[in-house]
């Protein structure tokens, strides 16, 4: 179910809020839908028909007996697979009675789940808004503490090799004196994954105040950073008791990864040929594939 799953997912954050009620029955419910009438679809779900077709209509399905055709025959190709059962919970958390072998394959699924979660929270609008704020800024302050350090590192290198002027203070006051100093034409990107982090949500506030455009990243859209956010980028919203440095930092870099990809494509030439200078300088600062192999073999 793997294709239509996407399908829906790939546009659920621009769905109307009755789509998404639909279109979480769908997806919870893939294997016994297609044993429902439409009107029983809509009734479980909580909906109207004419919603449960806008939501289908807009995943890509021509209709619901479109869509019922392509999943009986995914569900088909599954069953020939020998694709059985159903993986661990959302939301693993380590247990101390977990076997020591099911650790990689559950943290592995987590992560899978976490990350489609992510997509399907991450609107096509947000995501071009994301792109053209940063891609015209005349400075990109990014503020993160602790484990969300991590993330702002990996945007900042991957802005500079874009050629995007940008900074990152590891020192929080350092953070706030910066952000005081933005403008209008600035752009400021808070990282924290509760959205509770002082340090950083105070940043991403004296940012906005000072008039410079603001986005942030986190993991719950109620959260604290949310109320000083022009643009927020939520990930799965799941809460995890242990392990948030780990499941918080693969959906941060998935964003990163999706905004470097995307400043990219918005000129491509341009970026291409940017980045190209830059692999220039990368490569002269290793050695030259073999060279330490060479220089042992010399007498």
């Amino acid at each position: 179910m793997g294709n239509i799953r996407k399908q829906i997912e790939k546009g659920y954050a621009d769905l109307r809020r009755s789509e998404k009620l639909a279109a979480d029955y769908v997806l919870e419910h893939m294997e016994q839908i297609p044993d429902l009438s439409i009107d029983r679809l809509a009734h479980n779900a909580g909906v109207s028909q004419p919603t449960v077709l806008r939501m289908l209509r807009s995943a890509g399905f021509s209709g619901y007996r479109d869509f019922c055709y392509r999943l009986v025959a995914e569900l088909a190709k599954k069953a020939e697979a020998g694709e059985g059962g159903k993986g661990p919970m959302y939301g693993y958390t380590l247990d101390k009675s977990t076997p020591l072998k099911e650790i990689p394959f559950n943290m592995a699924a987590t992560t899978q789940k976490m990350l489609e979660e992510t997509v399907k929270n991450f609107s096509g609008k947000i995501y071009q808004k994301t792109v053209e704020a940063l891609a015209n800024a005349r400075l990109i302050d990014i503020y993160g503490v602790e484990n969300s350090e991590a993330t702002a590192l990996d945007l900042l290198t991957k802005l500079l090799y874009l050629g995007l002027p940008c900074r990152y203070f590891s020192d929080c006051y350092h953070q706030q004196i910066a952000a005081g100093a933005l403008t209008p034409g600035d752009v400021a990107v808070g990282i924290s994954y509760s959205g509770e982090s002082k340090d950083t949500v105070d940043s991403l506030r004296t940012a906005k105040k000072a008039g410079a455009r603001t986005i942030a990243v986190t993991n719950f859209k109620d959260a604290a950073i949310s109320r000083y956010a022009d643009i927020l980028i939520c990930t799965s919203q799941e809460q995890f008791i242990y392990g948030n440095a780990i499941y918080s930092r693969m959906t941060q870099l998935l964003i990163v990864d999706m905004i470097y990809m995307g400043i990219i494509a918005s000129d491509y030439e341009h970026y291409v040929g940017l980045l190209d200078q830059g692999e220039k300088i990368v490569r002269e600062r290793a050695y030259p594939y073999g060279a330490e192999k060479r220089k042992k073999k010399k007498p």
